[in-house]
Formats: structure tokens, sequence, C-alpha cells
């Protein structure tokens, strides 16, 4: 098989195909392969492991040590937050995300491989030594002996930004032409995400906070049935005096005002979409169900549309392409084979 560069004489319709190759190529920063050196690689896969068959695609085999890889530093995560059903659910959740998602990569470079094209050597060679040259000071030794410590190989290194650029080459093929948005719908979502474009503000908050533990379901079932005497029309100040386990236990839960940036996104998220008097859903996060009441707020200032339109009109244009792909991903999945074990 000739490189596809070799070929475009012969394949006009490869023509766009490899002009894309080369701009996914400028456009992976070195960053990208650091992050597999001193992230990915983190979760390495023992030696002394079996492997086996996580997944077949039509003739191609995804493996365990494929899908632990994904996901090693995920389980870490969820393992040291959530214990028992908890996090037996949610590992299985990522697990499976993992499949479904190297089913789809294995997809498109199987799809790539009807085209009869290849990536020549030399541009895998060029991103290779930048990261050599940018992280490494141009040692190459230094870095061989790094991938070697982690159980890699050059070769297994090659094959993974091979694979990561005919992926992101291959998808952006997919997506012709710029997607229209209608002005209706940059309107709506203007409006649905007015948080968003909100600066300032303040809401005086309760918290009520309650840690999974060694039980989570049980805790899980708990802070709902608070949070169901709290809408029946218990205090919700008592109700943190008695089960909260935070500081402001004390307190009653009272947070007094709190700003933007005061907390993490998700809680502020959380609190900043509460009316006054609102109290929230039960909010899960690292290992804590969490509720929030805002007491009273002071509206903070909305940005108008006209200076947000083009980041909203860039937002849905994203969302319009990646819809576009799935369809993609949907096809080829209709017309291939696979099983996962």
């Amino acid at each position: 098989m000739n490189h596809f560069t070799c070929r475009l004489d012969l394949r006009p319709r490869l023509s766009s195909l490899r002009n894309l190759i080369y701009s996914v190529v400028k456009s992976l920063c070195s960053f990208w392969l650091l992050l597999v050196l001193l992230m990915s690689i983190s979760s390495a896969i023992d030696p002394q492991v079996l492997d086996g068959v996580a997944a077949v695609v039509n003739d191609d085999v995804i493996t365990f040590s494929q899908v632990r890889e994904m996901t090693g530093a995920l389980e870490k995560s969820v393992l040291a937050n959530f214990h028992g059903e908890d996090a037996k659910n949610k590992i299985k959740e990522i697990r499976l995300r993992a499949v479904n998602e190297l089913i789809d990569r294995q997809l498109i470079i199987q799809e790539f491989r009807k085209l009869k094209a290849t990536i020549p050597s030399h541009v895998i060679d060029d991103r290779i030594n930048s990261v050599i040259r940018e992280q490494f000071g141009g040692d190459r030794s230094a870095f061989l002996r790094t991938i070697a410590a982690q159980g890699y190989t050059i070769e297994r290194l090659r094959k993974m930004e091979e694979e990561k650029v005919i992926v992101q080459a291959m998808r952006q093929r997919e997506v012709k032409g710029e997607p229209i948005i209608p002005a209706g719908k940059v309107e709506s979502f203007y409006h649905e995400h007015s948080a968003e474009w909100t600066q300032g503000g303040e809401v005086k908050l309760r918290m009520l906070k309650i840690v999974a533990g060694a039980d989570p379901e049980k805790n899980r079932k708990l802070i709902q049935e608070i949070r169901d005497k709290i809408v029946r029309g218990a205090d919700f100040g008592d109700m943190a005096r008695i089960y909260s386990m935070d500081s402001n236990q004390d307190n009653n839960g009272d947070w007094g005002w709190i700003k933007r940036g005061d907390l993490n996104a998700d809680l502020e998220r959380a609190v900043f979409g509460l009316t006054k008097g609102k109290v929230s859903d039960v909010v899960t996060l690292d290992g804590s169900y969490y509720l929030l009441l805002a007491e009273d707020n002071k509206p903070g200032t909305t940005r108008a549309l006209t200076e947000v339109r083009g980041d909203i009109e860039r937002v849905l244009l994203s969302e319009e392409r990646q819809k576009m792909q799935q369809s993609w991903l949907a096809r080829l999945r209709k017309h291939a084979y696979f099983k996962i074990y």
C-alpha cells in the first residue's frame, strides 16, 4: 500500500482527507502525547495481569488492557470517593462507556482503511520528536527510559499517535458544510443559560451535607428523606443542625452570603440556579450528598444577547457538529458486527 500522499493523483476523493490529516497534525500540540506519557501510562497494565477480549468489532479485537488504560485513573478516583454498590455501579458505567468509545474508534479506523490511505511515517516522527525536544530537552534516551519504565514501547506510542490523527481527521471529514443555527435557537439558549452570562450576584445560602461513607445507599436515602421533610414544611436550619456533617452544622447550616467563585463549580451552578426560598434536589459530589437552600439573593448583571451571541453560536455549532458525527457513527455501527463481552 502506497502512502496517502503518493495516491493523490489516482484518488482525488482523498485530497480533502489528506488536507484534514495535516490540519489535525498541526493542531495537535505536544500536550497530547505528553498526557499519554504522564497520565495515561500511569494506569499501564501490570504485565502479570492476564489480558482478555472485551469486545469484537468486525475482525478486530478490543482487549481488557485497552479498556483499563482508558479507565484506570477514573476508577481510582471512584474508589477514593465511593464505596459499596455505588462504587461498583460507577465503575461499570465507566468501563461500558470506555468500551463503546473504543468500538467507535475502531469503526472509524476501519473506515479509514477502506480508503486505502495511510499516515506518512514522517508525520508521526515529527510529533514524537517535538515531544522529545520540548519536554525532554532533546534527550531521546531520557524519553525512551520514561516510556519503558511505564511498560510502553516507542512502537506502541507511534500507533497511538497515528490512530489519534486518523480518528480526528475522519471525524472532521464527516462534518460536511457548516450547520445553520436558527436565530430562535440562539435566543432560547441565551434565556435557558442566563446564569452563565451573569456576573456578580450573591445568594444567602444554607447547606446540609451528608457524607456517603461506608453505606452510601443508606445515606442517600437519608438525605432524600430529609429533603422530603423540608418540602413538607420542616425548617431547613433545624434539619441541618441535627443531620449535617460539615463545619456549619452548629450554625444551622448557615453559610451567609455566597459570591460566585466561593464554591466548587458544581455546587455554584446549583446554588445560583435556585430562586429565593427554593431547596435544591440532592446534589452528589465527591462522595457526599448536599441539600442547598437559597434564603435570599441579590441579582447580578446579565450581559446582553448581542454581547454573547458569538459565544452561543460557537457552542451550538459544536453541538450540531457532534450530532452529525454521532449520526455518522450510528450508520457505521448499523453496518458493522460488534459484540461486547
